[in-house]
């Protein structure tokens, strides 16, 4: 790598499918394996890393509440899912020589540590890889909106959301070949336009702690590192330099 990273600090956001085989559900370990190579090769760039990993390769609360189930049981099952694929990711990247945390906003002191903000600080500070597990504890509330929230509160310089294509796009681009690509967008385009890369609450909270979000391709090989060190195709939202600097902006 010949470049340098441009963020310190920053938070990974993978949803639980990124850990599945083509065709498959559960957790695939040879797919595990190379997202936990990934997020290796990027602490070592001394950049600290934290994770958050959805659950929907093992469970979606979402679609289990449109079958009767009650909204908060179901998001209470998901929310267990996800610490299941933050351990198969610690175990994973602690093979590689990477010290790693789990920390659950649900306590489960026999298999993880409990989220406490300091802790995971201190953990990030001695270059571990934290994976926040369990979303923000809370139902009602995505993945998406827990990784806002936990970048908030570490203060991370940036949000990356792994996904399976290369940015931003009008339609689904493995859908529709004519979706269009972005290259950057402000917070309110996301919103407005009501793009599918991240839920409202979390474009929301990322726009008022002022988190660049950078949507890049887990899939690639090499896209996690290349993207911090500004080699990476990816889309990058953010807020519009006219309305940084107070002025009001067209459009």
């Amino acid at each position: 790598m010949s470049a340098d990273p441009k963020y310190k600090r920053v938070l990974l956001k993978c949803s639980g499918e990124a850990l599945m085989a083509d065709g498959t559900t559960g957790i695939d370990n040879d797919t595990v394996e190379r997202i936990a190579a990934e997020i290796a090769s990027v602490s070592r760039l001394d950049v600290e890393v934290c994770v958050v990993i959805g659950g929907g390769n093992i469970f979606r609360g979402v679609s289990a509440s449109t079958h009767g189930m009650a909204r908060a049981s179901a998001d209470y099952m998901g929310m267990l899912a996800t610490v299941m694929n933050a351990l198969a990711l610690q175990n994973a990247i602690e093979r590689l020589g990477i010290e790693t945390r789990v920390l659950s906003a649900i306590p489960m002191a026999s298999v993880c540590e409990p989220y406490i903000r300091r802790r995971a600080m201190r953990h990030l500070e001695k270059k571990r890889v934290v994976i926040f597990a369990a979303g923000t504890g809370n139902p009602f509330f995505t993945t998406d909106t827990a990784a806002a929230l936990r970048a908030a509160e570490m203060g991370c310089d940036v949000l990356l959301k792994g996904t399976q294509v290369d940015g931003v796009y009008s339609d689904d681009p493995l859908r529709n070949p004519d979706a269009i690509r972005y290259e950057r967008l402000d917070y309110m385009d996301v919103l407005s336009q009501d793009l599918k890369v991240m839920d409202a609450s979390a474009i929301s909270l990322a726009r008022e702690n002022n988190i660049p979000i950078l949507v890049f391709s887990i899939q690639k090989p090499g896209a996690f590192s290349d993207v911090l060190t500004g080699v990476g195709r990816c889309t990058i939202i953010e807020q519009r330099k006219e309305e940084k600097t107070g002025v009001l902006a067209n459009g």
